[in-house]
C-alpha cells in the first residue's frame, strides 16, 4: 500500500513539474479551438468579434481577391478580430484587395483572435 501512494505522488510530480497537470489559469484562458468558432467544415471564416463572436463571413472557395464583396462588416469598415480556417489548406490573408500587404496566415483546422485593428480584404491558399 505505501508503494501505491509512492507511485501516485510521484506520478503527481512528474505531471506537475512537465506541465502536464492543468493549471488555474488555463481553466480560465479563453478556449481557441473549433467549438468557439460556428464555420461550416471546408470553410474560411473571418469574424468582427472576437473568439469567433459577432458577425461571421464565410467562403468556401480557396482564395478571394475582395472580401468587402460578400461581407457586411468589412463593406461597413469594421476590423476582423478573429478567424477560422476551416479549410484542408493554410490560407494567407493580406489587409488589401487583389493579394496585397500580407499580414498572416492561419493553418488548416485552426484559427484565434487577431491583432484586431485591420480588415482582412484578400486570401488565398498558401
Amino acid at each position: 500500500m505505501r508503494r501505491m501512494r509512492l507511485l501516485a505522488v510521484a506520478s503527481a510530480a512528474l505531471a506537475v513539474a512537465f506541465g502536464i497537470a492543468p493549471t488555474a489559469t488555463a481553466a480560465h484562458a479563453a478556449p481557441t479551438h473549433r467549438a468557439s468558432y460556428h464555420c461550416a467544415p471546408g470553410h474560411f471564416c473571418l469574424y468582427s468579434g472576437w473568439n469567433g463572436g459577432g458577425t461571421r463571413c464565410q467562403w468556401s472557395q480557396r482564395s478571394k481577391a475582395n472580401t468587402a464583396d460578400d461581407c457586411s462588416f468589412i463593406r461597413r469598415g469594421q476590423h476582423v478580430r478573429s478567424v477560422w480556417n476551416g479549410t484542408g489548406h493554410r490560407v494567407q490573408y493580406y489587409t488589401q484587395t487583389n493579394y496585397h500587404g500580407r499580414v498572416g496566415s492561419t493553418k488548416a483546422g485552426a484559427g484565434g483572435n487577431l491583432q484586431g485593428n485591420y480588415q482582412i480584404r484578400s486570401f488565398k491558399p498558401q
